[in-house]
């Protein structure tokens, strides 16, 4: 069967890979790397399955962000709303700059955004230890603005990884963890807000894998809800970066 030039099993198995994402987002974090490899399986080019993967995750961030709003705030000299402009306009300037990217660029870029990611990610799960004493430990507020800006644009330009690299930076500048967590989470959702405006003017976005993928990690984050206080956190971040290797590994090779 076909639907809206989409074959049904593709569809349902684009389904499964959302409600998998959306668990894993719920539990860990990194449903992007779920997703983004599936739809390219799927047969969509890098660009369209960047594009059609922010948005489909987006409304699961959105009610994360809103979930935690009461523990959002500033770091250090920086309010919280120099970092929202900053997530805005930064996560705006990295989706308009993946817009104008060739297709043939942008494949040769993603095997080693998908390294860096990977990297990322594996370092924020297995390695990076938030300060015991984060009054102690501090950047100044020029340095927290530029690095938010840099997480921004590459989070509008791809965005895997940018949590760990915002609860990184937002824990060493001096916010406490829980604070940081909630920052984060805000601030990532501020950062592909602006990426989903973008990129829902460009054709390349498949609106029914969109709406397919969009609906199953819903589902999936109300089961993430459910499983969060039953599955351990580091065997799923574990597999994050088993799928994040293989991911990359096959990206090279291809």
């Amino acid at each position: 069967m076909i639907i809206a030039n989409q074959p049904l099993h593709v569809l349902v198995l684009i389904a499964v890979a959302g409600i998998y994402a959306g668990m894993q987002n719920a539990l860990a974090g990194g449903g992007a790397f779920i997703t983004f490899p599936s739809l390219l399986l799927a047969g969509l080019n890098p660009l369209a399955a960047n594009m059609s993967s922010t948005i489909a995750l987006f409304p699961g961030q959105l009610i994360t962000a809103i979930a935690a709003r009461k523990w959002v705030a500033g770091v250090g000299p920086v309010s919280f709303l120099n970092l929202l402009l900053l997530s805005l306009v930064g996560g705006a300037a990295g989706a308009l700059l993946l817009m104008f990217t060739p297709v043939s660029v942008f494949a040769g870029m993603v095997p080693w955004l998908v390294l860096f990611a990977t990297v990322a990610f594996a370092w924020g799960s297995f390695v990076f230890t938030p300060h015991p004493d984060p009054s102690k430990s501090h950047l100044s507020g020029p340095a927290i603005m530029v690095i938010q800006a840099l997480i921004a644009i590459y989070g509008g330009y791809f965005g895997g990884g940018i949590g760990f690299l915002m609860l990184a930076a937002l824990t060493v500048a001096g916010q406490q963890v829980r604070a940081a967590a909630a920052t984060k989470n805000a601030l990532a959702m501020l950062i592909n807000a602006s990426a989903v405006v973008i990129f829902s003017f460009s054709p390349m976005v498949n609106w029914t894998i969109v709406v397919t993928l969009g609906t199953g990690s819903f589902i999936g984050g109300l089961l993430g809800s459910w499983l969060i206080h039953r599955l351990p956190e580091k065997i799923l971040r574990g597999f994050v970066v088993l799928v994040g290797t293989c991911l990359t590994i096959w990206l090279f090779v291809r």
